[in-house]
């Protein structure tokens, strides 16, 4: 698919003068007036939204369909494409993918009306929404797993910083003060799909947020006072103290985030639960460059597959898995919560039984959340509300179960979520969702407009609508019977025709019977007939006419009564919906912990990090499904104090044995502890990590325009620059990409760096094995390895780490591994041995006559196992014979040595 992606030429933009223009065109141009200039305009004209000019052109490039033209204007063609109504949420999807934000102008009327005011008379229309990457509410334009958040970021003249954020899809609207060094992190944290940024700071945040849409709004967007008036209005409150005390820059970027998101909902307000300022160091700061290292939520290709939430995630919900992703994100610092959270996952581990049961009913609860939001913004229908409704019964049953469970009290966090579910304790919540299950059909329809959604027997008035809509014919046969009874006329019928409706109809001679007589009313004399009426008839002439549209009415009317209690009751059913996702996240941890034999670490404010028998999950997870191979575990004991351990460890060992790996498994195990969450590991005590860095891994960052050393170098500074005592690091081949010296001279500048400047726990896994007599200088400083062995001249990784450095790199055996020419390896061979041999390497270089090793072997003679097997034909084995031949080609290994 060919797509064009705006570009910062957007908001240059011209369209045409409205002068001279059709009424229908003049109207497209006054709304793509209004619309913001880098949105196109999805125009509303009966079954399909038509886009017009630079906007068709635009999007018929994107989404591969046909551009064509319509009339003219000023002299010129007009552009235009369209997209059917009924499927415009599949094109919208491909169009904010591309990075496009979309005006929805709707028709306001009904066709019919606006021709009351005349044939030529041009339906009103108005811009109802402006659809963007960062307001998206609609389940099919949302990854359901995902937090789909919009953030601003706003940076006052002295220098102070903020950032807000909402998930409008969940209600949430959050915001924290930040200083300078820990910009980065925390958007990375954050990870929005889209952010509002001063014009001036636009490229920068660009930059730091690749996969963001970044939108630039005016400095004055931007003020303290106007946020803080913004906030007041919106909540209805004197002051904003009630909720949080908020800093300045948290008030620009809060006010900055509520005007757009007013802009987007065409002056609708936002429907949020109120703003809340989370503290900073709340959570463990996790650099940039760790997150993609370390591959938390996404792979380095970008695919969930392959990650660490991926290896892990056993929840039932999308809301319980936007929860692990946000809890893996920022790890908690904040003891007594970890404590919780564990506390939560062990009684799910122990309780077998209940967790089965707890995981069965939060399947059937859906994502209650996110229907509340579309609900309250008016895009929910009644499946949304009767989804709603179940998922808070499903909640009321599972205090059922847990009353009902022979187990001791459940611990703090989950007597708080069911506390938090609890309708009994809510009885304006039950009666509502009492009210919605008995209002709703079993199955309803996903829109309101469609109808047919509320219960018979629900409203009378509705079922008396339905019943004349729908059983006319019966109750006009009712009526005709009680005429004839009535008059004594037995040939008397009740009609309908287009002038008079329904009238009664008698032969001449039977007119006498009801002429004068209440309530016969005479309406027309025919050659061979009488026509009357009855107040009666007239009213069910009235009635039928418009008991369709007035069913449909009153359903929808009966609808807006429900969701207007629901949205007066939005703050119960988020807080319910918190909860659901909460159970789920610890019951689907307390299974994955039970599947992959993990462990409940210790969590405490001390500087250790102990870990006995750690593993990688996301190796292991792949070991297991792709080979049934088993994963290698392994101890590492850090110290920050530098007492029971040490505080920086020298990791050495061969390529491919696995020292990356290990790396990366002790930051993983870190993030799971403070998530909350059981750890791959015999046992494990982690001291709180403040701040994780990770360097692993080359690659350059060309949008910088920096080189792979560049970016390595970059990412060491600021782990030097920022590191402090409860900081973890992990870094691994500092300095290879320069010359040998170079390299060795600042992999050991760093060494000595993190273990007396920083003094954080720190892995740096090296290859150059001058460092490792580091540990013989260093007081907290320590070497582990990770073995490997050659056998019959290969070389066999073991995976394993014991204590002390490595003998050699073993690094010519894995280009042999690698396939290198036989020439080259033994030529390597040759220059490592003169270079191992001589305490002068440049001399022991310039001595080597130069491609001495290189010359062509001579070609080697086909061994007499080779010759045997390129004579056999496999498919002409018996059995018997293949196991003889087998036995014949092994004696001859054996012989040829």
């Amino acid at each position: 698919m060919s797509t064009s992606a705006p570009s910062d030429s957007m908001m240059d933009r011209t369209f045409p003068d409205p002068e001279g223009a059709t009424p229908m065109m003049a109207q497209f141009l006054d709304l793509r007036a209004q619309a913001p200039m880098d949105a196109l305009l999805f125009y509303r004209m009966g079954d399909f939204y038509e886009l017009f000019f630079d906007d068709a052109v635009r999007a018929a490039e994107a989404l591969d369909i046909a551009l064509t033209k319509r009339g003219e204007h000023q002299g010129e063609k007009i552009a235009m494409c369209g997209v059917p109504v009924h499927n415009a949420q599949a094109y919208l999807s491909r169009l904010i993918k591309a990075g496009f934000k979309v005006a929805v102008g709707e028709q306001m009327e009904d066709p019919a009306e606006a021709k009351k005011r005349g044939s030529k008379s041009v339906v009103r229309r108005a811009i109802t929404r402006i659809v963007t990457p960062g307001t998206l509410t609609e389940d099919d334009l949302l990854d359901a797993r995902q937090a789909n958040r919009i953030g601003a970021l706003a940076r006052l003249a002295n220098g102070d910083m903020a950032l807000a954020w909402a998930d409008v899809s969940e209600g949430l609207f959050q915001s924290i003060a930040l200083p300078a060094d820990a910009l980065e992190a925390e958007l990375a944290a954050l990870n929005p799909a889209e952010i509002l940024v001063a014009d001036e700071d636009a490229k920068t945040v660009s930059i730091l947020c690749p996969g963001s849409a970044v939108t630039a709004r005016a400095r004055a967007k931007f003020d303290p006072a106007s946020g803080d008036r913004r906030l007041r209005q919106r909540f209805e409150v004197q002051t904003l103290e009630s909720f949080g005390d908020f800093s300045k820059a948290e008030l620009a970027a809060l006010g900055c985030l509520l005007d757009y998101l007013e802009l987007t909902q065409a002056g609708a307000p936002a429907k949020l639960s109120a703003p809340v300022s989370i503290a900073a160091g709340a959570a463990m700061a996790i650099d940039p460059a760790a997150r993609v290292s370390l591959e938390i939520e996404r792979t380095m290709s970008g695919s969930r597959k392959g990650s660490l939430i991926d290896a892990i995630d056993e929840t039932v919900t999308a809301p319980g898995a936007r929860l692990l992703a946000e809890r893996l994100a920022r790890p908690a610092m904040d003891l007594s919560s970890i404590h919780a959270r564990l506390d939560a996952v062990q009684f799910f581990l122990d309780a077998r039984n209940l967790r089965e049961s707890v995981r069965a009913r939060l399947k059937r609860a859906g994502d209650p959340a996110r229907a509340l939001s579309r609900l309250c913004l008016g895009r929910g229908g009644p499946r949304d509300a009767l989804q709603l409704a179940r998922a808070l019964r499903e909640g009321e049953r599972l205090n059922g179960d847990f009353s009902q469970s022979p187990l001791s009290s459940p611990p703090d966090a989950v007597a708080r979520a069911l506390e938090a579910v609890s309708l009994a304790a809510r009885p304006d919540l039950a009666a509502l969702v009492q009210d919605v299950e008995w209002a709703m059909i079993e199955e309803p329809p996903l829109l309101v407009r469609d109808g047919g959604f509320v219960q018979t027997g629900w409203a009378p008035d509705l079922d008396e609508l339905r019943k004349l809509r729908d059983d006319s014919r019966r109750i006009v046969a009712g009526l005709q019977k009680t005429y004839a009874d009535e008059s004594g006329v037995a040939a008397l019928k009740v009609k309908h025709n287009n002038v008079l409706g329904y009238f009664i109809e008698v032969s001449a001679k039977n007119a006498d019977a009801l002429m004068g007589r209440e309530p016969f009313i005479h309406r027309q004399t025919l050659a061979n007939a009488v026509r009357f009426s009855t107040p009666e008839l007239g009213e069910l002439e009235a009635k039928i006419a418009s008991a369709g549209d007035r069913a449909v009415a009153l359903e929808l009317e009966i609808f807006e009564g429900l969701r207007d209690r629901l949205e007066a009751l939005s703050g119960q059913v988020r807080d319910a919906a918190r909860a659901l996702a909460e159970l789920d996240l610890a019951s689907a941890n307390a299974q994955w912990a039970e599947r992959a034999a993990a462990t409940r670490p210790v969590v405490d404010d001390s500087c250790v990090f102990e870990i006995e028998a750690g593993r990688h999950p996301v190796v292991e997870n792949a070991l297991r499904r792709n080979s049934d191979g088993r994963f290698t575990p392994n101890t590492c004991a850090l110290d920050g104090a530098g007492k029971a351990h040490a505080r920086l460890l020298l990791v050495t060992g061969p390529n491919m044995a696995g020292k990356s790996t290990f790396l990366r498994q002790n930051a993983l195990i870190a993030i799971l502890a403070q998530a909350g969450l059981f750890v791959p590991a015999g046992s494990a005590r982690i001291g709180l990590v403040d701040r994780l860095f990770s360097r692993v891994g080359a690659a350059d960052d060309l949008a910088r325009g920096r080189s792979t050393f560049m970016a390595e170098m970059i990412e060491t500074a600021a782990i030097l620059n920022q590191a402090g005592p409860r900081a973890l690091v992990i870094l691994d081949e500092i300095g290879r990409g320069t010359s040998t010296y170079d390299g060795l001279s600042i992999a050991w500048a760093a060494v000595e760096h993190l273990h007396g400047v920083n003094r954080c726990r720190a892995l740096f896994a090296t290859h150059y094995h001058e460092l490792t007599r580091l540990a013989d200088e260093l007081e907290a400083c320590g070497n582990v390895s990770l073995k490997a062995k050659e056998w019959k001249g290969e070389l066999v990784f073991l995976h394993e780490v014991q204590p002390g450095p490595a003998d050699r790199s073993y690094g010519v055996e894995v280009a042999k591994r690698a396939g290198l020419p036989r020439a080259a390896v033994a030529r390597a061979k040759e220059i490592l041995k003169r270079l191992e041999s001589d305490d002068a390497p440049a001399s022991a270089l310039a001595d080597l006559p130069l491609f001495s090793a290189a010359a062509p072997e001579p070609e080697a003679r086909p061994s007499e196992v080779e010759d045997r097997l390129r004579s056999i034909d496999p498919d002409g084995l018996t059995p018997r014979e293949a196991h003889e031949l087998l036995y014949a080609l092994k004696t001859l290994a054996d012989k040829s040595g």
